[in-house]
């Protein structure tokens, strides 16, 4: 995977964390000491989920090789696709805006916070783990980590400004590059294997 896909990967990825800082920011007028650390607990959490991801779909791979493709493709697809349509209806997370309306400590907040915005990091992690060996995965994650971090620090300094973020389109791009990726493992598999 080179480093466009990873990095366009990273932006679909973390377009709910982009949604999450900036509205976390603006409603709870967040000092720059706490957006750190809230980018870097979303930043941790979106490298960790697509790592964990990807060593079940490594650990699966002996299992479905002759298929690995077309699952990397499905999972990829169909997070995609869920983009598109939240994109489309206007959607919100319904866990997010449980969570930040909870009193619950700081960090556990964040904790919460950053596993909302990763579990399709998951799905898409089993689909890397399918198709990509463990080295590459670990750099794309990083990869995915890092540019979740200064997209978060993005959001807070968008929600500290109170300049609104458009989800809905964000959602839709996401899902398209998404699906364009699961496309491209597809055919790689299928026409240059």
């Amino acid at each position: 995977m080179v480093f466009i896909e990873a990095l366009l990967l990273a932006l679909a990825l973390c377009v709910d964390t982009l949604v999450v800082s900036a509205t976390t920011a603006f409603k709870d007028k967040m000092p720059w000491r706490r957006g750190v650390l809230m980018a870097l607990i979303l930043g941790f959490c979106q490298f960790a989920f697509p790592l964990v991801g990807a060593v079940i779909g490594d650990v699966a791979r002996a299992f479905i090789e002759a298929v690995d493709h077309w699952v990397a493709f499905g999972l990829l697809a169909f997070i995609g696709g869920k983009m598109i349509v939240d994109g489309i209806r206007g959607e919100e997370g319904e866990e997010q805006k449980k969570v930040v309306d909870g009193r619950r400590s700081l960090i556990a907040t964040y904790f919460l916070l950053g596993i909302a915005t990763s579990i399709d990091g998951l799905a898409v992690g089993i689909g890397l783990g399918l198709d990509q060996p463990m080295s590459t995965v670990l750099w794309v994650v990083t990869v995915v980590g890092v540019v979740t971090f200064f997209v978060s620090i993005i959001g807070i300094f968008l929600g500290k400004r109170n300049i609104p973020v458009p989800e809905r389109t964000a959602n839709i791009i996401a899902g398209v590059v998404l699906i364009g990726l699961g496309v491209k493992i597809l055919l790689e598999h299928l026409f240059f294997a």
